[in-house]
């Protein structure tokens, strides 16, 4: 049973290591450490520091999962899942951000990550949970409203600016335009806000599980959580992602370092981002899909795209007409396919209230063929 009062003093200095570890290393790395990124010319020392700050910003990942994951319980969906996804999304524009402003400042860097974190989310991760959880329960059901719900603000979202920007005359090569990016940082923030005004106020129940899918197993997605108040949590969680604020810079001169030494693809840049900052939230999808709440899963894939795209964007535009940098945003011809793909088969998929194995399959085929893509 999940546990409901507070804990002593000691039990929350244990539980908030992952703070106190990103808190220290924060400022050994602001303050005696802020030399060692000068030159990372040498393998040992590029790999010591890309351990040590990739371990403590996951780690402190899944602490902010965790407060977002106990205010879930507090305050029920889909405000818990929305202030998970939030969250996450939020760690990931600020990661884009610090990367887009140090080293080459590719034009690309920001539309690759979006990219990234659309098919993780909507093929790897969602792949993933419907496979396993049709392998336990052989069919999960859900809200149909809901996922209607999100891929009907996603088509338009995704198309125009992913899509559109391809074909249009006004910039060339994918690239926007001083009006086009004006437009697409308004339209994006208010279909998002839009999107939200529905979620958390007049339909609120489409994004809640079906009470004939959960067969006594409610309980099962937060075990072992210690959930104290809600103002703890609310207090805690922003304080646990400061430090991945702080330490984002010197995470991008690390990645930006790395893909230059070994000439990778830029896109693997974007990709890394993404899989940093989505790991804990697909583990909080994949836990719900195990205890047969769907509905859950569903709105932590689907939230996390939407909210990328109608987050980042702004984002990225807003640091474009602020600093003069160009920003690309259309898609090149291979990726303008997997994408439309991937919606078409969200779209079939989610359409029928009801998943099964070979849902899953489908996804993770277009996964695996988006990492092809990267390298080829």
């Amino acid at each position: 049973m999940t546990e409901t009062t507070a804990s002593p003093v000691p039990g929350i200095a244990r539980s908030e290591m992952p703070l106190w570890f990103g808190i220290v290393t924060t400022l050994v790395l602001m303050s005696i450490g802020a030399n060692w990124f000068a030159d990372l010319s040498d393998p040992v020392v590029y790999f010591v520091l890309f351990a040590w700050l990739f371990a403590v910003m996951l780690w402190l990942s899944f602490a902010v999962v965790r407060h977002a994951d106990c205010l879930a319980i507090k305050l029920g969906e889909p405000y818990g899942t929305l202030i998970l996804t939030v969250s996450v999304i939020s760690i990931e524009v600020i990661m884009i951000a610090a990367v887009m402003l140090t080293g080459d400042k590719s034009p690309t860097l920001g539309r690759d990550t979006l990219f990234s974190v659309v098919m993780i989310v909507l093929n790897g991760l969602l792949g993933l949970t419907l496979l396993i959880g049709a392998l336990k329960y052989k069919e999960q059901s859900y809200n149909l409203q809901g996922a209607s719900a999100y891929v009907g603000v996603l088509l338009p979202m995704a198309g125009l600016g992913l899509i559109l920007p391809r074909f249009m005359t006004s910039a060339p090569g994918g690239q926007v335009s001083t009006l086009q990016a004006v437009y697409l940082l308004i339209t994006s923030l208010a279909l998002y806000g839009a999107f939200l005004g529905i979620q958390m106020t007049r339909h609120r129940g489409y994004f809640r599980q079906p009470e004939t899918a959960l067969d006594g197993d409610t309980g099962h997605a937060h075990q072992g959580l210690v959930i104290r108040s809600i103002r703890f949590h609310a207090v805690l969680l922003p304080l646990t992602m400061l430090p991945i604020v702080l330490l984002s810079k010197k995470m991008a001169v690390l990645v930006d370092h790395g893909i230059g030494s070994l000439g990778a693809p830029l896109a693997l840049g974007g990709f890394f981002v993404a899989i940093l900052v989505l790991t804990p939230e697909a583990v909080a999808a994949v836990k719900a899909a195990l205890a047969n709440q769907l509905q859950r899963t569903i709105n932590i894939a689907l939230g996390s795209a939407l909210a990328t795209i109608g987050l980042t964007i702004p984002a990225v535009l807003a640091i474009g007409l602020v600093t003069g940098m160009t920003i690309e945003l259309g898609l090149e011809e291979p990726e303008l396919y997997l994408l439309l793909i991937t919606l078409l088969c969200a779209i079939h998929n989610l359409n029928s209230q009801r998943t099964n194995v070979m849902h899953g399959i489908v996804h993770l085929v277009l996964f695996f063929t988006y990492v092809i893509l990267i390298f080829d």
